[in-house]
């Protein structure tokens, strides 16, 4: 089961350092209704990722991806073409990065945070994660290599529920913490999303790469 988790690390890693999802958890915390929406943009998060990836999983087991008469061409097939993809991204993510002075360029819908509704922002934590073409490729390649596992059923939901975790986790400790040290946090917060705005397309346009890189190898290594 350690092996499929390690597999698993570099997907999780993928989704939980996305800039924009951060980034909106951070200003939600900042917002005057705090608390309700970044709990239901959490809430989101973790049934987008979960959705997503599960999904996946079952689609990869019916499908005969399983890794026991050998590494499936199929298999290998798929984490190729999810690299590849992916470098496009990354290649098109760093074009897009902001020239010289230029500030950089958020999504119009951040600047109507401040009147999301529990709701808007559970529906928004949900496309972020399991509509947003970036996040979704990391939850279709974890999907993959948990439904070609051939290990039993207990471990394989161990290992999700691993994921799932870990690549939650950047969205859940700002809002835990926040509801549990509100004053203490909020000075971080603010410093972190100054950074986070500046620099958000170079932080996806190297993970990108990084996990891309990563996909096209496995893929090849399996041909």
């Amino acid at each position: 089961m350690t092996a499929l988790i390690g597999d698993l690390l570099p997907y999780a890693v993928g989704v939980a350092i996305s800039p924009i999802p951060i980034i909106a958890t951070i200003l939600m915390l900042l917002a005057p209704k705090a608390g309700g929406t970044s709990v239901g943009f959490l809430i989101g998060w973790v049934l987008g990722i979960t959705v997503a990836t599960v999904v996946f999983l079952v689609i990869a087991e019916t499908s005969g991806l399983e890794a026991g008469s050998d590494p499936s061409t199929t298999s290998s097939w798929i984490k190729l073409i999810l690299g590849v993809l992916l470098l496009l991204l990354a290649v098109r993510q760093w074009r897009s990065r902001p020239k010289g002075d230029e500030p950089a360029t958020l999504p119009k819908w951040m600047s109507a945070i401040d009147s999301f509704t529990l709701v808007r922002a559970l529906l928004l934590g949900f496309a972020l994660a399991a509509i947003n073409p970036k996040n979704l490729l990391m939850c279709i390649a974890a999907g993959a290599a948990l439904g070609g596992s051939t290990l039993p059923s207990g471990d394989v939901v161990v290992a999700t529920v691993v994921f799932i975790v870990l690549a939650s986790c950047t969205v859940a400790v700002p809002v835990i913490g926040y509801a549990v040290a509100k004053e203490r946090m909020r000075d971080p917060l603010d410093e972190l999303k100054v950074w986070l705005q500046a620099n958000n397309v170079a932080v996806m346009s190297v993970l990108l790469l990084v996990i891309g890189v990563v996909l096209v190898g496995k893929g090849l290594a399996g041909l």
